[in-house]
């Protein structure tokens, strides 16, 4: 049983050329989505997916109707593999229920992989980059280093407390405690006037 699905951008709104495609295929059922590729819930797919049995083949007007990246179209079309589920681009003119059709599948994985592995060295190689310039990865700081021990210096003195010194640094007294922590300079609290216990002795 041929059963096609169709998908319409948010650029494009206007079905008709897939689904007559999809029609004159010899599609008997044909699921019809309204909405944009990258979208991680795609009901009439889902629906799609659920219907397709062994022995059947999900057929579509081009390989960017199904998928919303190469990733994500290999993986879709390993798991029809997997079910017995045959697949077929009508404009690519691929079809996984011949050898050739298989043969393209196989190499759209490894470029999928491919490309995985690109993105996962580009990453690697900006973060060694911005550690040898001695930058860590993940959210900018608010408190330089300097920043940090010109806050310990200031609340050496008695009379300043932790929420004027945040204020100073304009960072909340949460983002102050933890830059102190980092740099190891909170572990000898200060004692102010109104901190000393003989005050509170009768």
């Amino acid at each position: 049983m041929l059963i096609g699905y169709a998908r319409v951008s948010t650029q494009d709104q206007h079905p008709e050329l897939q689904l007559d495609a999809l029609k004159a295929a010899g599609c008997e059922q044909v699921f019809h989505e309204k909405m944009t590729g990258k979208l991680a819930e795609r009901p009439e797919l889902d629906a799609c997916l659920r219907t397709l049995r062994k022995g059947d083949t999900l057929v579509v007007w081009k390989l960017d109707r199904l998928g919303r990246s190469l990733k994500n179209l290999v993986e879709i079309i390993h798991g029809l593999e997997q079910r017995g589920v045959a697949f077929r681009s009508l404009t690519e003119s691929i079809d996984t229920a011949n050898a050739s059709g298989k043969l393209i599948f196989h190499i759209f994985g490894a470029l999928a992989e491919f490309e995985h592995s690109l993105i996962l060295e580009r990453t690697m190689a900006g973060l060694s980059a911005a550690r040898a310039r001695g930058r860590l990865g993940g959210r900018k700081t608010k408190l330089s280093a300097d920043d940090v021990r010109k806050a310990a210096a200031m609340l050496l003195d008695p009379m300043m407390t932790k929420a004027e010194v945040a204020k100073h640094f304009k960072v909340s007294r949460v983002t102050l405690n933890a830059a102190l922590s980092r740099a190891g300079l909170d572990s000898k609290p200060v004692v102010r006037p109104d901190d000393n216990p003989s005050k509170h002795t009768p």
